[in-house]
């Protein structure tokens, strides 16, 4: 106490000072102990999800810095890794932004993410970079169904689409799959989310998987027919114009070839995978889809897509537009337009298909110029007949001898009379053939599918193909054999390029229906083959299929979280 009976300095410090210093260090003891609990909660959190981070605490400014990797994911391969493919994961993550924890991946690290939060809500699991075609192809394979009107959106407004919009459904279209999340941490990337239920898988390996289409082989009557020239092609044609120092390894792959052709030709389907630069490999397959690796590659160079051959784009646009039902949306290879536009052209002309005999003329419009000679013959015949009575009546006025004589005359004549006319009537016939033939490449012309119908008829007549298949079922051989058949393929798509050049060039010229004349058969496949691209081509247009392609190209990787 002071003299003057008042506080001291001492009591001020003592009863202010302390407890005020005391309220000053609260705070900081109340950010540590609220750091400390958020960073025990987050570890806990990180455990529980199995992953591996890097934690680093700030207690006075009650910021926690979480280190967590970055990855790329790509599904596990649906045979060699059935387990992982086929099942989900055990550990799924809880963490925001690690819904594809759902499923088991194979993953790379490309690099760490780096967040500071406040509080263990705040925790962020970095999104994984996976390409889009993989991921959607994944999700069908294990039975999710596209949502049309999510499709549709994301196609039209891209990354203006509504967050929580729908891309897949479970299989029971009662829940969803796949759906939009927010761009947050996205760097301009699609961002999307997945969720998936153990029982919504309703597919297995045995399944054929989306971007593979099945051939079936060509019924028994068409083996027997083919199994000596078609495997002598097969065979020969791939290796025709192989480097003579690629004589080892092309025997050798001859020799593959040859015993691949034997399996086929037995009666196996042949399973091709096609992706956006074409066929990649065929397989023989066994009755049930068990394994590729008990599956036999077949030689398919002769296939491949290459700068000035059209045999592997045309095999590719055939193959996807055959593969392409209403249950199968998913393709990677876009047929182009200009094949498209061909398809859907009236490019051959109808009086050709009569001239080939193809084509009965009573079902073709007007296009030739009806000749009616029977009235002319019957003059001639009957100028004829006067003429000739006329001459033997005044035969036989004569004297015995000179009547032999004018007989032997008459007769002369009238054999120089028929050879005149036999003469003029081939004249005739050969000016009117001619003519005709030009009508014919003047006449209306039919869209491709009007000509399958009737060469499939036509093939049916000759029993080339069963009468009870269908145009799908043709194509479906048609292309086994240009699998197995180098020397078929060339032909075929040779014939296909000279149709495509006459449909761009201004119609069909007569050295073109010669060519056809000349191997009519295989233009009544060819038919075929065009016929189902522009069937696919118009079915397609507008539909969910288009959206999904188009969404697929326009984004190549998204980020999945």
């Amino acid at each position: 106490m002071s003299n003057s009976g008042g506080p001291s300095a001492t009591d001020v410090i003592t009863y202010i000072g302390v407890p005020m210093a005391v309220l000053g260090v609260l705070p900081i003891l109340y950010n540590t102990a609220a750091t400390l609990a958020a960073l025990s909660k987050i570890k806990r959190m990180l455990r529980h999800s199995k992953l591996t981070a890097l934690t680093r605490s700030d207690v006075v400014n009650r910021i926690i810095e979480v280190e967590l990797p970055r990855y790329a994911v790509t599904p596990w391969d649906r045979f060699s890794n059935r387990s992982e493919y086929w099942s989900l994961s055990r550990h799924p993550s809880s963490i925001p932004g690690g819904s594809w924890t759902t499923f088991n991946w194979r993953t790379n690290v490309i690099g760490l993410n780096t967040q500071r939060v406040e509080y263990a809500d705040q925790l962020r699991q970095p999104q994984v970079e996976v390409a889009f075609d993989e991921l959607v192809a994944y999700l069908l394979d294990l039975g999710a169904i596209p949502d049309p009107h999510g499709w549709r959106l994301l196609r039209s407004t891209g990354l203006w689409t509504p967050v929580g919009c729908t891309l897949m459904l479970s299989p029971d279209g009662r829940e969803k799959s796949l759906t939009i999340a927010p761009l947050d941490g996205s760097d301009g990337h699609l961002s999307l989310a997945v969720n998936w239920a153990g029982q919504w898988t309703t597919r297995d390996y045995s399944h054929l998987p989306p971007y593979w289409v099945r051939l079936p082989p060509p019924p028994e009557e068409e083996k027997s027919a083919d199994s000596g020239e078609g495997s002598k092609s097969a065979v020969d044609d791939p290796f025709s114009e192989r480097p003579e120092g690629e004589t080892s390894s092309m025997q050798k792959k001859s020799l593959d070839s040859a015993r691949q052709v034997g399996e086929v030709r037995a009666g196996k389907d042949i399973t091709c995978q096609i992706s956006a630069d074409g066929i990649i490999t065929a397989l023989t397959q066994e009755e049930a889809l068990q394994s590729s690796l008990q599956l036999d590659s077949l030689y398919i160079n002769h296939l491949r897509i290459r700068p000035g051959k059209s045999d592997g784009v045309w095999f590719a646009s055939a193959v996807t537009a055959y593969g392409t039902t209403s249950q199968t949306i998913l393709w990677s290879y876009k047929v182009p337009d200009a094949i498209i536009s061909f398809a859907r052209k009236d490019t051959v002309p109808c009086g050709v298909l009569v001239i080939l005999k193809v084509v009965d003329e009573s079902v073709t419009p007007q296009w030739a110029t009806k000749h009616n000679d029977h009235a002319a013959d019957l003059d001639a015949f009957a100028r004829k007949n006067r003429d000739q009575r006329a001459a033997m009546q005044a035969e036989a006025r004569l004297p015995p001898a000179e009547r032999a004589k004018a007989a032997m005359q008459r007769q002369q004549k009238e054999n120089m009379q028929r050879l005149d006319e036999m003469r003029d009537k081939m004249r005739i016939d050969s000016q009117r053939r001619e003519a005709r033939s030009l009508e014919a490449l003047q006449s209306p012309k039919w869209d491709p599918e009007v000509v399958a119908g009737h060469t499939l008829a036509w093939l049916k007549g000759r029993g080339a193909v069963p009468e009870a298949a269908n145009l799908r079922d043709v194509v479906g051989t048609i292309l086994h054999r240009m699998v197995v058949d180098g020397q078929y393929t060339t032909s075929l798509c040779r014939m296909l390029d000279l149709w495509k050049a006459w449909a761009e060039n201004g119609g069909m010229r007569a050295s073109d229906m010669t060519a056809l004349r000349d191997d009519l058969v295989t233009f009544t496949h060819a038919t075929l083959l065009v016929a189902i691209i522009k069937d696919t081509a118009s079915g397609t247009e507008g539909t969910l299929s288009m959206d999904l392609q188009d969404c697929l190209r326009m984004w190549k990787q998204v980020r999945l979280g």
